[in-house]
């Protein structure tokens, strides 16, 4: 009985240190390379700084808060469909941000050889995540 209690408190201690590390690298990310001003400064919304740190506070708030609960999202596909344009909007933004301040698509074309065709390189990146989403959510979550 007590070997348990020692494993449950292990468990904690190990899932607490785990959220720590992961909350710490996405601070990193958003600080240091300056995601979040960039998305500002390219969005032309300044003004909205406070609106900004909010939403993202209250994101992972309630994101930690759905991880934690049996809450399931029974709405109907219109609702869910706005949902995931957001979190789709987000996350492109956040990856568009996180490339243009890597520099990583000139980079790579360079290095590849396809300097003529970053365009068609970017479109390939674009129409591969979309089908790869996709795919996801049509075929093998059901």
């Amino acid at each position: 009985m007590r070997e348990i209690e020692i494993y449950n408190l292990l468990e904690a201690i190990i899932g607490f240190s785990s959220g720590v590390v992961i909350g710490g690298s996405f601070v990193a990310i958003l600080t240091i390379l300056g995601i979040i001003p960039r998305l500002m400064q390219i969005s032309k919304s300044q003004s909205f700084v406070h609106v900004y740190a909010a939403s993202i506070i209250l994101g992972v708030l309630f994101g930690t808060y759905l991880t934690f609960t049996d809450i399931a999202w029974n709405h109907s596909a219109l609702i869910l469909i706005f949902w995931g344009a957001f979190h789709g909007i987000f996350n492109g933004m956040l990856a568009a941000a996180l490339a243009e301040i890597l520099n990583v698509f000139p980079l790579l074309s360079k290095r590849i050889g396809m300097e003529k065709y970053l365009f068609i390189l970017l479109m390939a990146i674009v129409f591969g995540k979309i089908s790869g989403s996709l795919f996801q959510w049509l075929v093998l979550v059901k």
